[in-house]
């Protein structure tokens, strides 16, 4: 979808989407973080949450769906109606794109929790690099397979913009879903070349150790579900989704983003990814 204004000489960022995908383990959860691919134009060997921009297609009024209705949608996340339906389908569409995880069902199924699809299927894959490779719409995918959204599986959680300073800047809202019952995530996305289920709570210690570099975003939010500490907390938890805008400065001679709150991260490097 378009690019937001912006003033002159700064680029307007991009609407995306990403999703922080759960999972409960014995000492409460882990979140799924993959490593992007150092080819990859914007934040090269960084880990992130899968997600990405918004397609135009992804705005599709005949998309199936259940939960809350985009207009609901559009009263969280502080958007107009389209721009809610948009984002909700981009958060799903691109967490099956980059993971094979699907947040979605059976309509009959819409009040059930223990829902199992198989999506490593063959023909799973070639929907999946269909949509990859935008030969084939997600309301097309799921309305062949008789399959709705199930937006009541995703929690809004944030709303981060990339600093006016960077040449690609996107306007992100981060949403979190737990891992649906009988699905594992695959690494297919091609963008990434590790994907891992780690601690929120030791993330922060291994980005500033360089062992996970990062955005200062994905830092945040993994410390935000680390102080919920069980999934429980996460659904549980009170959110105000406002836009965070970084900015970036010298600091102590070093390049350092600066989130509104006064708090500072270098720059992720590549290199230090292991």
């Amino acid at each position: 979808m378009a690019e937001q204004s912006a003033p002159k000489g700064v680029a307007g960022p991009r609407p995306a989407a990403t999703v922080m995908l759960l999972r409960p383990v014995r000492s409460g959860m882990e979140v799924l973080l993959m490593r992007r691919v150092r080819s990859m134009g914007f934040a090269p060997g960084a880990y992130v949450f899968p997600g990405g921009v918004v397609d135009e297609r992804d705005a599709d009024g005949d998309l199936p769906w259940t939960g809350p209705s985009p207009a609901e949608w559009a009263g969280v996340l502080g958007t107009d109606v389209r721009m809610a339906r948009a984002l909700v389908c981009a958060a799903v569409r691109e967490t099956f794109e980059e993971t094979g995880v699907l947040l979605a069902s059976e309509p009959e199924a819409a009040g059930a929790r223990a829902i199992t699809l198989d999506t490593a299927t063959e023909e799973w894959e070639r929907d999946r690099r269909g949509l990859v490779d935008r030969s084939r719409s997600f309301t097309e995918v799921l309305s062949r397979r008789g399959l709705v959204v199930r937006s009541e599986w995703l929690r809004a959680w944030s709303r981060w913009v990339t600093p006016r300073a960077q040449s690609r800047r996107f306007d992100t809202w981060f949403f979190a879903a737990e891992l649906p019952p009988g699905q594992e995530p695959r690494n297919v996305g091609g963008e990434a070349d590790l994907a891992r289920w780690t601690d929120p709570a030791e993330v922060a210690a291994e980005n500033a150790a360089g062992r996970m570099p990062m955005l200062p975003p994905t830092v945040v939010s993994c410390a935000e579900l680390a102080a919920c500490r069980t999934l429980e907390g996460v659904r549980e938890a009170r959110r105000d989704i406002v836009p965070i805008e970084p900015d970036v400065r010298d600091v102590d001679g070093q390049t350092r983003i600066v989130t509104p709150d006064g708090a500072h991260y270098p720059l992720p490097k590549p290199d230090a990814a292991p």
